[in-house]
Order: structure tokens, then sequence, then C-alpha cells
């Protein structure tokens, strides 16, 4: 790689995204077992391209954004972890806020990496930034989710089941 990471870790370099991250990011999130709490909609390679824009320009409008997680000195990317901002149709609670998320390749499971990315991220977000609250969105039953969230401060202040498949999240805050 040609440039430094924005941070990094003990174990871990977090990167802001690239367009030659497109192949990698594509199956990181196609991947069935880590689909199974992003949502029913199955992506193509349109909506895996607009993810990686969305991802850039965060970083452009408003000096944040998901940071690619690698393992120091690699070239693989094992995680997409931080903090967006965010613009959703449903729940509108979670229009114009910054949120955070975590994504990791199966492999990587229960290895800290989303806990030892987001701590660097949360610590380095709230020493940057005048932004005192982050929410997050998490399914119900995805309890290493919930685990990794409340360790970081992130609380729940409401529930949203979806209409369109029944699935039952839970929104969460950090205030700081």
């Amino acid at each position: 790689m040609n440039a430094s990471p924005f941070l990094a870790t003990e174990r871990f370099e977090l990167w802001k995204p690239r367009a030659g991250d497109f192949a990698q990011i594509t199956a990181l999130t196609s991947d069935e077992e880590t689909r199974r709490y992003l949502g029913e909609r199955r992506e193509d390679a349109v909506d895996h391209w607009e993810r990686l824009m969305r991802s850039a320009g965060s970083w452009t409008l408003y000096g944040y954004g998901p940071l690619f997680v690698r393992e120091r000195g690699g070239e693989d990317i094992i995680a997409s972890t931080g903090l967006f901002h965010s613009w959703r149709r449903d729940p509108a609670e979670f229009s114009d806020v910054v949120e955070a998320g975590w994504i990791v390749r199966p492999d990587y499971w229960r290895r800290g990496v989303a806990t030892e990315a987001m701590t660097a991220i949360l610590a380095w977000f709230d020493a940057a930034h005048s932004i005192r609250r982050t929410v997050a969105m998490i399914e119900r039953d995805n309890e290493p989710s919930h685990t990794l969230a409340a360790r970081l401060g992130y609380r729940r202040f409401a529930t949203k089941t979806f209409e369109s498949d029944g699935t039952c999240m839970d929104l969460l805050e950090r205030r700081v």
C-alpha cells in the first residue's frame, strides 16, 4: 500500500475507503453468514459501489466515516467499522445522525476485531469532534453485537419492528 493508515491499534490498521477496496468490501458484505444481520435485501454490484461511495463521502462531507480494518502490514480487509453520517427512511430517528456500525469477516468473529477497532475510533472521534451523541441499530437476536455495543457505552432507547419482514431492532445511543 502506498499510503498510511488513518489509525492503528496494537493489532490492526484502520484505513479510509479507497476505490481499490471495492472487490474486498463486496466480498465482505456478500458473505451469507455476514448478511444474516445486514437486512433481507440482496445487494448487487451497484449497491456495493454505492456503499463504498457513501463511506468515502461521509469522510469528505463530515470528517468521519467507516474505516476498513486490516491486520498490521496486511492487505486483506477483515472488517468495516466506524461512524458514518446516517440518513434512513426508517427509523426516522436515524436520519441526520452519527451512526456506529461494524461488519467483521466470519473467520475473524470473536477475536476482538470490532472491539479493538471501535474503541480506537470512538476515542479519536470524541477528541476530534464536538458531537456528543452517536447511535447504533442492532437486530434483537444479534447477541455478539449487543455485547460489543454495551462495552462501548451504547444503551437502548427504543425498539423498532419493521413491517416489511417483522425484524425487531434495538435502537441504541451513546452519550459522552
